[in-house]
């Protein structure tokens, strides 16, 4: 286990610092599927104590990102090929609907907003870097942020931001194929020429078909696995 990495962010309670910052170190891959988390390792690596960590744990078992494995303990979730399969279709739906309501909903800020978004993303793309890969799932998070926002769903928001969390390992580990970031940013691009040409349907469909590409990939990657 990684312990020399400051992962602590600038959030409202030391709390959920100590959530974030481990939800950070599963999301990046510090940690991977299937490593153990082991308290007292937490403990030093956070500088916080051993309740916080805990409370910490119980709630990413909560979100899906770890599992309490017993005469073990907890372990970073390892998500089967079914266990994606479902994620990608609720993550399809939920992404076409936020895309339709975006399109219909959506004020003139709020599309100025994503197209300085997608600028971003292409600007990340063509860095061609280590970090690339993680930067343009940041700047994509942040796209993100503007559809929900525009999409004025609370509900829509909550749901999809869970599911982004489960197949965040996935998604990582998916744009490092060799080709996905361009194919990727391509159809993150037709998503927003559709809601550019008010037409919901078509930037709902761009959102699912965006979605089913990573799905496939990300099937590939599991059966790949050892």
């Amino acid at each position: 286990m990684n312990t020399n990495r400051q992962v602590l962010r600038p959030v409202s309670t030391l709390r959920q610092q100590v959530i974030e910052g481990l939800r950070l170190c599963i999301t990046d891959l510090t940690f991977r599927p299937g490593d153990r988390l082991i308290e007292r390792e937490l403990c030093e690596m956070l500088g916080v104590s051993r309740t916080l960590i805990r409370e910490a744990l119980s709630q990413l078992v909560a979100e899906g990102l770890i599992q309490i494995i017993p005469h073990k303990g907890p372990i970073v979730a390892v998500i089967t090929q079914a266990e994606a399969k479902g994620l990608y279709e609720v993550r399809a739906a939920l992404e076409a609907l936020a895309g339709w309501h975006f399109t219909e909903r959506a004020s003139d800020e709020q599309r100025a907003a994503l197209l300085d978004a997608l600028k971003e993303l292409a600007v990340i793309k063509d860095m061609k870097t280590d970090e690339s890969i993680m930067l343009f799932l940041k700047q994509k998070a942040r796209f993100y942020d503007v559809i929900l926002e525009g999409a004025g769903n609370p509900v829509l928001t909550e749901m999809l931001r869970l599911v982004h969390t489960r197949v965040m390992m996935l998604r990582a580990t998916t744009l490092s194929q060799t080709g996905r970031l361009d194919a990727s940013f391509e159809e993150i691009s037709a998503i927003v020429d559709a809601i550019k040409r008010k037409d919901p349907a078509a930037a709902a469909a761009a959102c699912q078909r965006h979605v089913e590409q990573a799905e496939k990939l990300a099937v590939q990657v599991l059966e790949d696995l050892p």
